[in-house]
């Protein structure tokens, strides 16, 4: 094929992007229909079903060697273990809150990151960030109110813990993620993630793994290929178009949230949940929009290997 011209790369990179969080929804609505599952045996479905799939990309690129090879496996198995530790606590949390409100509170993800990058990787950080991290937070707390007070239920307040856990741990693997793209290939962090996550959720088997009903099967193998296909796109679309660029495009999953849950789970989405959500969104883009900033700044100055302001 031809390559594509300058013009159309970004494009191509959002169609993927969009293409990829759609999958993760719909993974997400697998998982939280198969709720008689436990959250690590889920785990092992998504994570083991992957490596395939990520086996027969890497071929097809002709990155296999890329993908085998590791320099830094200290921070891969921080990654793994914040990964996967943050993938089940997110798929537990899923059987105790409506898929719309767990989407949303995923979405301090980027806002938690801005944060552990300036703990672990001495990032500086100031106003404008700081502000859309308070904003973030603040949204977070819109959408608990609920379950704050008396009237809302302890189980929503576990999933809730859980899914911000979820959160916090994924932005934790992020930048792990981030110290190590200097020196490994995207195609390594992608496929060792995936085996350690394999090997991790199996050591959940003796706490109560149940044999799956036949329609739970197609359940667990739908949600572990569709969010394999998933992944690769997403890692796919990182090659057309910038991450400052496709990032906005994450926040369809709230879209589809909405949809899905309404549809197959008769969720119906609360003002105040919609509201924390817009907060929490608009410090995301914030975030994102600050970094790009910075980014071209840098390269203007020629400081590319500064840290952020």
């Amino acid at each position: 094929m031809p390559p594509l011209p300058d013009s159309a790369r970004p494009v191509r990179g959002i169609l993927l992007m969009i293409v990829a969080v759609t999958l993760f929804t719909v993974m997400s609505s697998l998982i939280k229909a198969a709720d008689r599952i436990p959250a690590g045996q889920a785990v092992f479905f998504r994570a083991s079903l992957g490596l395939p799939v990520i086996l027969i990309w890497l071929i097809l690129r002709q990155e296999l060697a890329q993908g085998l090879r590791t320099r830094n496996w200290r921070n891969h198995a921080v990654r793994a273990l914040a990964g996967t530790t943050a993938m089940g606590l997110g798929f537990a949390g899923l059987k105790f809150l409506p898929l719309p409100e767990v989407t949303a509170l995923r979405f301090i993800t980027p806002v938690l990151l801005v944060i552990f990058a300036v703990l672990i990787l001495g990032e500086r950080i100031r106003l404008i960030r700081i502000t859309a991290v308070a904003v973030g937070l603040l949204g977070v707390l819109v959408i608990l109110s609920p379950r704050l007070t008396l009237e809302g239920g302890s189980r929503e307040l576990i999933g809730a813990a859980m899914i911000l856990g979820s959160a916090t741990l994924a932005a934790l693997a992020q930048v792990f993620v981030k110290a190590m793209a200097g020196t490994e290939h995207t195609a390594a962090i992608v496929f060792y993630f995936a085996l350690t996550a394999t090997v991790l959720s199996l050591l959940t088997a003796p706490f109560g793994w149940v044999w799956p009903e036949s329609w739970e099967w197609g359940l667990l193998i739908g949600a572990g290929l569709i969010g394999s296909v998933g992944q690769v796109l997403l890692t796919s679309s990182y090659r057309y178009a910038e991450a400052s660029t496709l990032a906005p495009f994450t926040y369809v999953t709230m879209i589809w949230a909405i949809v899905i849950g309404y549809v197959f789970f008769d969720e119906v989405p609360t003002w105040t949940m919609l509201a924390g959500a817009l907060l929490i969104i608009g410090a995301g883009v914030a975030i994102v929009l600050r970094e790009r900033a910075l980014g071209k700044r840098m390269v203007a100055e020629g400081k590319v290997g500064a840290k952020g302001l």
